[in-house]
């Protein structure tokens, strides 16, 4: 069982990376990808998918899509700029940075998906969408933020100061 002093050290450095310079890029990046998000889900549910009968079809479809391009949109954002400084621990192609990026934000995307059809009865669709985001973007910033774009493999390679 790990002592006070270590959960409390703990909770801190999770509390000083959710607040730092580098989550607030995410979470810019996140915006963008939320208009991207929002805008495509609406212009396939109203549009695209509009011959699709079956209203939860049509929102999984219209999700689908949504989200896929939304999460090329980040990707490529908080691979230029959010962890830019990071780019000496990408040691994979892009492609399967991607493919990483991807897995990490599954958590994310599987939520998201769960949370915006279970508000989508009680919200219109776009607020539910919206929450569900929100709930699901502080785990999408550490996975990425540890896995993807090599905090761990920075931490092997040298000491980590504070973001």
């Amino acid at each position: 069982m790990a002592s006070p002093f270590k959960i409390r050290y703990r909770t801190a450095n999770l509390v000083r990376r959710l607040f730092s310079k580098r989550f607030l890029k995410f979470g810019t990046v996140g915006a963008s990808g939320t208009l991207v998000n929002i805008g495509v889900l609406y212009f396939a549910q109203e549009f695209l998918f509009n011959t699709v009968h079956t209203p939860e079809i049509r929102l999984n479809l219209s999700l689908a899509l949504a989200i896929f391009l939304a999460t090329l949109n980040n990707f490529f954002w908080n691979r230029l700029w959010t962890w830019a400084d990071r780019k000496q621990y990408h040691h994979l192609s892009v492609p399967a940075q991607f493919g990483q990026y991807t897995l990490a934000c599954g958590v994310s995307i599987i939520l998201q998906i769960i949370f915006t059809n279970l508000l989508a009865p009680h919200f219109y669709y776009q607020i539910a969408n919206l929450i569900a985001i929100g709930l699901t973007s502080v785990v999408n910033f550490l996975l990425n933020d540890i896995w993807t774009f090599g905090r761990a493999k920075r931490a092997a390679a040298v000491p980590v100061k504070p973001d």
